[in-house]
Formats: C-alpha cells, sequence, structure tokens
C-alpha cells in the first residue's frame, strides 16, 4: 500500500492520478501516527522550502517521517518533497530539511 503525505504541500491530485493510472492503491495520509503502516510513502511538495518544513512541523510529520525512513521502507520525494529530504535550503533564508540526504 502506497501512502501519500498529505501536509497541505502540493499537488496531490496529480501525483494520485498518476499513480492510480499506473494501477497503484494510492492513499492520501494526513495523520502521521499512520504513516508506519504503508509499504511505500511518496512526499510530495509544491511551494518555497522553508513554509513546507513549517508544514511538516505544525501537523506532527517531521518524526515519523524519520522514524519510517529509518524502518528501510521505500520513501520518495517528488519536486518540493526531495529536496526536503537534504540537510537544508537557503531559499529565502536559511532553513533545516529533513537531513535523511546530505547536502543542500
Amino acid at each position: 500500500m502506497i501512502g501519500i503525505v498529505d501536509y497541505n504541500m502540493g499537488n496531490l491530485a496529480s501525483v494520485k492520478n498518476a499513480f492510480a493510472s499506473l494501477g497503484e492503491n494510492i492513499i492520501l495520509e494526513s495523520n502521521p501516527a499512520n504513516l508506519a503502516k504503508y509499504d511505500k510513502l511518496i512526499l510530495p511538495g509544491v511551494g518555497a522550502f522553508g513554509d513546507a518544513m513549517q508544514h511538516l512541523r505544525e501537523q506532527n510529520m517531521i518524526e515519523p517521517l524519520l522514524e519510517y525512513a529509518k524502518s528501510g521502507k521505500y520513501m520518495m520525494g517528488i519536486c518540493l518533497g526531495m529536496q526536503l529530504l537534504f540537510d537544508s535550503s537557503q531559499e529565502f533564508g536559511f532553513h533545516e530539511g529533513l537531513g535523511l540526504v546530505r547536502g543542500d
């Protein structure tokens, strides 16, 4: 089962439709407590890095995402979601990322 992390930053419908067209069962997930139940996670994103990290913090998604990554399950970032996997960004000031990939 594939979960799309819904943290109010991204074109979720496009991502969901793309995977559905491939025959994949996709669920939009906004509850951080449920992230661990998915076989694969997709972290989409559209917008500014700092805003996206703020949304993840406000929705208590950061720790569950880090734990998910430590589990060894597959997680893919799309667009801004991929950038969030890095250590930091200097877009509109300095912002810490998830730190799953070295670099900024």
